[in-house]
This record gives structure tokens, C-alpha cells and sequence, in this order.
């Protein structure tokens, strides 16, 4: 049996009475609280009634903490409002909305120095709580239950700088928020115009979504915008995406519904940094150099690093091994990213690449120049791991010669 209304087994429906009278001390604080709501806690937890009656305790805590009655109301800040991308645009043919976000068109590091993680989070629990009320809005219009919706992430323009930490973390947190707070609502994620980069930034936050989720995405190739036309009516799509939609006045993007996001610009920034902690700390003698080296065992890894110096600049590049197993000069080995001085004691650098090749890189900070003067160096270096299933699926829409970038 499915466990949803209608189709439950005895040992289910015994499951969701005793349920419901755990958590009863809970109910009247609620504005719905129908035998729906109920049973996507007990699905989420395979029907375990103490793993359910735990996630429902955490999430009214986690509804007190957001003030979840009022979130509607709520307005960011200007700079959220205008550059954080996505928007409800439609719904899919059995009636459940359809949210379209714009991941490649964010401008992380932009968004993160000008408003707060926290708020940026707390944006995306109003577009989710927006969604949740549309799904009861659809449920009285259609006389018939809606409690799922249909997500669009649009990865056209995802590159090296969505994958910066800080930023990576903010959607780590949203979907482990999302999980925990919103079991059973995804429908289908449908992916589109994934770059061969994407394997690296799913595996960042596959662990915070169940084994649930991640059954429910669909990644479309080259022909995505016919494959689209499955899931989601062509008058429920903007023109710019293979659908009908469009503005009032005929712009095929509908600005009215989609936020395009863009870069932000700097007169929207209230800080030059966002604060890190470092793994690493290490003295870098006059006249020297360290070596922090890293084994890549396979092509398409992303290499990423944060640093900062203490007191005065410090040189950066970083460099292939031409030999495995020992200590090489820096004439000696590949040039991948050429060496430069920064002023990380001022603003702290981040940067990554994609290795393209196997080997050992290393990542190379240069005092040789300073006679006089030692460094201190804080530093955090990360190999990030494709998912092997999203490659091999992206790798098979290229040979069918529909690659997912068109």
C-alpha cells in the first residue's frame, strides 16, 4: 500500500490513529492538520511511529524559530528581492505548481556580501511555504487533493563560482531544511541545461536530500524544451522555455512571474568578505615556499581553496607534478594556475579548476620574494568528487547527441 489517504493498510491506519494521538498536545496549534498532512511525516519515516513523532516535535520547533504563520508577510531585502532568481510560474497537468529557479544565473558571492545567509535561507522557506499554499489554493479550485509541486532548476550559466563554499552551504542548509521540514511535497525535479559541471555540484548536496528526492529527478538533454512539454502544459511555460506564456506585453520571459536574478552590484554590498574558518594554519619562512600537495585520481575533479595571510601578501599559483613521489622545484612542474601575489591579509582569496587530468597538483604559496619577512597562512583545500550517476547520465545524453548544455 502506498500509505496515502485511500490507500492504507490496516497496520497503516492503526499507525496513523496512534499518530495522531502523540502528537495531539501539537494539533490545535496548527491550521491544518488533516489525515495529508499526517501521513507525509509518517512516509517520510517509513511509518516508524517515533522517528515521525521526532521529525514532527523538531519542525514545530523549527515553525516557532521562523514564525512560519506570518512568513507571507515577510519582506526581504531589496538586493534578495531583485537579484535572487526563481518564481511560481504554472502548473503541471494534474494541477500541482510549478517552481522555476535559476541556479546559473545567480550571483552567489554578490548575494552573499550583500544580505545575510540566514535571510537568503529564510527567502527560500517563504518561496516553499508560497508553494505549500498554493498546493491548498489548487486543492479547493480542482475539489481534489494537491500536496505536491514540480521543481525546474535551470543551470544554464553554472560554473566554477557557484560551487564557492559559502554559497554552496546556503543551499545545503535549504534542502536539509526542506527534508526535514517538508517531506513528501517534490513531485518531480526536473534539471535542465546542465553543464559537465554539474555531477561536481550535485554531489555538494546530495546527502541532504533523501533517497526519495533524489528517485524524483529528471535531468533533460539537448531537446529539454519538447521533453518539458511531459510534465507541464505549453500555457503554463514562458515562451523563453518551449511554452506559450508570456507577459502582458508579449515579453516571452514573463518578468511578471520569473525573477532572472544577474549579477548584484556592488553598491549593494555591506561587506568585502564573508568570514571563513580555516582548516590549516602554517608559517611560511623568508625567502620560501609551501607546498600543500593534492592527489586528483581521475579527470573532471574540482579543486577548491580558501586562504588568507597574516599581516602582508603572500604568492599563490598552482602547479602539476611532473613526477610522482617527491618534492619537485617549480620549474619543474606544469604551470596550471600561474603564480601571482595577493593581498589576502587584506580581503581573503577562494578560487577552483577543474582538473583535467589525473596527477598530483599542488597548490604552491610563495614568499620567496621576502627576505626579510615569514607568513602565516591560514588555508582550507577541498578535491570535490562527481557523482558518478549524474556523469554517467549527462555522458549518455551527449551520445544520444542531446547534450544537456544546448
Amino acid at each position: 500500500m502506498s500509505g496515502r489517504v485511500g490507500d492504507l493498510s490496516s497496520q497503516q491506519q492503526a499507525a496513523l490513529a496512534r499518530f495522531r494521538d502523540n502528537i495531539q498536545d501539537l494539533l490545535p496549534t496548527l491550521p491544518k492538520t488533516d489525515d495529508y498532512f499526517l501521513l507525509r511525516w509518517l512516509r517520510a519515516q517509513k511509518f516508524d511511529l517515533k522517528k515521525s513523532e521526532d521529525m514532527f516535535r523538531k519542525h514545530m520547533e523549527f515553525r516557532k524559530q521562523q514564525d512560519l504563520d506570518n512568513l507571507l508577510t515577510w519582506q526581504p531585502s531589496e538586493v534578495i528581492q531583485l537579484y535572487d532568481s526563481g518564481g511560481l510560474c504554472g502548473y503541471d497537468y494534474e494541477g500541482s505548481p510549478v517552481w522555476l529557479d535559476l541556479t546559473g544565473a545567480l550571483d552567489p558571492k554578490g548575494l552573499l556580501l550583500s544580505a545575510s545567509k540566514q535571510d537568503l535561507i529564510r527567502k527560500r522557506i517563504k518561496a516553499y511555504e508560497l508553494l505549500m499554499k498554493e498546493c491548498e489554493l489548487q486543492s479547493q479550485k480542482l475539489g481534489r487533493k494537491i500536496e505536491t509541486m514540480v521543481m525546474i532548476f535551470d543551470l544554464e550559466g553554472l560554473s566554477l563560482r557557484h560551487l564557492w563554499k559559502p554559497a554552496v552551504e546556503v543551499y545545503q542548509q535549504f534542502f536539509a531544511l526542506v527534508e526535514a521540514n517538508y517531506p513528501e511535497t517534490v513531485k518531480t525535479l526536473i534539471v535542465i541545461r546542465a553543464p559537465k559541471l554539474f555531477p561536481v555540484a550535485f554531489n555538494l548536496v546530495k546527502s541532504f536530500l533523501s533517497e526519495e528526492t533524489q528517485k524524483k529527478i529528471v535531468i533533460l538533454g539537448g531537446n529539454w524544451k519538447q521533453e518539458i512539454l511531459k510534465f507541464i502544459s505549453p500555457d503554463q511555460i514562458p515562451a523563453e522555455y518551449g511554452g506559450t506564456m508570456t507577459d502582458p506585453d508579449g515579453n516571452p520571459k514573463c518578468l511578471t512571474k520569473i525573477n532572472y536574478g544577474g549579477e548584484v552590484p556592488k553598491s549593494y554590498y555591506l561587506q568585502n568578505q564573508v568570514r571563513v574558518q580555516y582548516e590549516h594554519t602554517a608559517t611560511v619562512g623568508r625567502g620560501s615556499s609551501l607546498q600543500v600537495d593534492n592527489e586528483i585520481l581521475f579527470p573532471g575533479c574540482v579543486l577548491r581553496w580558501q586562504f588568507a595571510s597574516d599581516g602582508a601578501d603572500i604568492g599563490f599559483g598552482v602547479f602539476l607534478k611532473t613526477k610522482k613521489g617527491e618534492r619537485q622545484r617549480v620549474g619543474e612542474m606544469t604551470e596550471v594556475l600561474s603564480s601571482q601575489r595577493y593581498n589576502s591579509h587584506l580581503v581573503p582569496e577562494d578560487g577552483s579548476l577543474t582538473c583535467l587530468e589525473a596527477g598530483v597538483y599542488v597548490l604552491r604559496f610563495d614568499n620567496t620574494y621576502s627576505l626579510i619577512h615569514s607568513k602565516k597562512v591560514s588555508y582550507t583545500v577541498e578535491v570535490l568528487l562527481p557523482d558518478k550517476a549524474s556523469e554517467e547520465k549527462i555522458q549518455g545524453l551527449e551520445t544520444t547527441g542531446t547534450s544537456p548544455a544546448q
